[in-house]
This record gives structure tokens, sequence and C-alpha cells, in this order.
């Protein structure tokens, strides 16, 4: 009986699975690009994946808060982002991969600038 509980629970703890990375296409439209211009209200520097919580305007002129997923900080190390990169009140525009769920206001983050002192990241390796 306890080989079988063993077995049992082995099977059980291996088959659940990671919730770690997934496949951005299968959550936004890779093909298709929205630029949105707001204020940062929280950058997440964490893993997997940074966000980047913008208030902006929707394509109706209603503020909303939109989510923006970017990289892992490891990879955004490498181009010298930091967890004090974006501080909220930033004004920023970012483009990104709208999300496949309708009404939902997230996008992959694909570029962001802050025009206020002309900093911007285009990508991985991609900061000026």
């Amino acid at each position: 009986m306890t080989r079988l509980l063993s077995v049992l629970t082995f099977v059980a703890v291996t088959s659940v699975p990671a919730s770690g990375h997934h496949s951005f296409p299968a959550f936004y439209f890779e093909e298709k690009r929205i630029v949105i211009e707001g204020v940062v209200d929280e950058f997440e520097y964490r893993a997997p994946h940074a966000w980047v919580h913008v208030s902006a305007p929707d394509d109706r002129g209603q503020v909303r808060r939109f989510s923006a997923e970017w990289a892992n900080p490891s990879r955004l190390e490498r181009d010298r982002i930091t967890k004090d990169t974006l501080q909220p009140g930033d004004r920023v525009r970012v483009t990104g991969a709208p999300s496949r769920q309708a009404g939902d206001y997230k996008l992959h983050l694909k570029q962001i600038e802050r025009p206020a002192d002309g900093w911007r990241w285009n990508g991985p390796g991609g900061r000026r």
C-alpha cells in the first residue's frame, strides 16, 4: 500500500505542468502592433517576465491600466535595464503585440521610449 501511494504521488507531482515560460503567440497577436502613450503606474522587475503597468487612453479615449509583458530580468540586464530604469510617473510610449483576449489590456512589449529624456529600448540589444 505504501509503495502504491508513493507511485501515485510521483505520478501526480510529475504530471503537473510547470507554470514557467509560455509561448507569446499563444497569448498575443505577435504579427500586430499597437502603441499606447501614458504614465507608468508600476514597473515589476521580476522573473519570469518583467511587467510595465501604464495608465493610458484606450482607442475610445478612456484611461485604462495597460499591462505590458516584457522580457526576463536577466535578459534585460544585458541591455542595462534595471529595476530603477522606469519609475512611477514616467511618461512613456509603448509599442507591443496586443492580447488575443478581447477586452484584455495587455500587450507583449516590443519597444518602449521615454520622450522626456530620449531613453529608448528597441528590443534585445537595442537600448539607446
